[in-house]
């Protein structure tokens, strides 16, 4: 089987059509198909916030999964739309995504696409929902940030697998759960704190304390080197030695693993033998929509991605 794994679009209906026409596909009656059989596109997640096109690409995204020419998984921002609109059990009138100026802000894309359509969000909410945490499939691995063996098993033995049930969900919003610390890691990636004092900021111009590491990456001696993201940040997080253990095991024998999520920047390429990330940072203007050409059966190869500029 081949399978074409495509980046975070984030709302780019323009990049992703060109970058589907680039891999071979066409639109076919409304859904865009390979003519060979055997091949399918793969979506890692992060279908909207930020880009001009919110509808469209879910539209595109949907039509192909509802075709068979495409699967999909969910992302963060998937996760963090749902949890925008629905309310706080435990905080009558207030939302388990809270509605300050950075996360409406974050959203606005997504919100002003269905302002005045209520029925039509709660019935792409449905969808989102429906998407799995990961896959598992004939040779290869994806999911949306990071693949921790421990915590996967953990959903498949105490709930239902990838899927995000209500129970789940809920329960993913307690600090103290497991169930948070699965979500956390598997559609945001692994986090360490910065030493006391220390703080660098990310993408959005947020001061954070924290940062994403490489979670699979045992070389890294500093906080700078472990750093995880648009290498443009990299200057600024602190290069004093770690004392939190960022790594997450990922043997070499190990199936494929594709991953979304870190806003990378520069020519792609394989972060091990066995990891790739194919989100490149679209929604920035210099940015790219990438795409990891598999076949089952072969390895991993700097060769086989595949992009278009924004």
């Amino acid at each position: 089987m081949k399978y074409d794994i495509i980046g975070d679009i984030h709302g780019y209906a323009g990049p992703l059509k060109q970058l589907l026409i680039k891999l071979g596909y066409s639109n076919q009656d409304g859904a865009y198909k390979h003519p060979d059989e055997n091949r399918q596109v793969i979506f890692v997640g992060d279908f909207v916030d930020r880009g001009p096109d919110q509808k469209e690409v879910i539209a595109i995204v949907r039509a192909m999964v509802t075709r068979g020419s495409a699967l999909a998984i969910m992302g963060n921002h998937e996760y963090n739309a749902i949890a925008f609109q629905t309310e706080d059990p435990t905080k009558p009138g207030q939302y388990l995504r809270p509605r300050i100026n950075k996360n409406i802000h974050q959203h606005l894309a997504f919100l002003e696409d269905y302002l005045g359509e209520p029925d039509e969000l709660v019935e792409i909410l449905d969808w989102f929902k429906s998407l799995p945490l990961w896959l598992e499939l004939d040779g290869l691995r994806v999911i949306h940030a990071c693949w921790d063996d421990e915590l996967v098993h953990y959903l498949k033995v105490e709930h239902q697998g990838p899927v995000m049930t209500d129970e789940l969900f809920f329960r993913s919003f307690d600090k103290s759960s497991t169930e948070f610390d699965c979500i956390e890691t598997l559609l945001k990636g692994k986090e360490v704190d910065l030493p006391d004092g220390e703080v660098f900021v990310d993408k959005m111009g947020t001061v954070r304390t924290n940062i994403r590491t490489r979670w699979w990456d045992d070389s890294v001696n500093t906080y700078r080197e472990a750093y995880m993201g648009p290498e443009d940040a990299r200057e600024t997080v602190t290069d004093l030695v770690m004392t939190d253990d960022h790594l997450i095991h990922y043997p070499a024998e190990a199936p494929p693993v594709f991953l979304g999520h870190y806003w990378l920047n520069g020519e792609p390429e394989l972060l091990a033998e066995n990891i790739a990330c194919v989100d490149y940072s679209v929604a920035k203007p210099e940015g790219k929509l990438v795409a990891y050409q598999f076949e089952t059966g072969m390895p991993l190869d700097n060769s086989n991605f595949i992009y278009v500029e924004r």
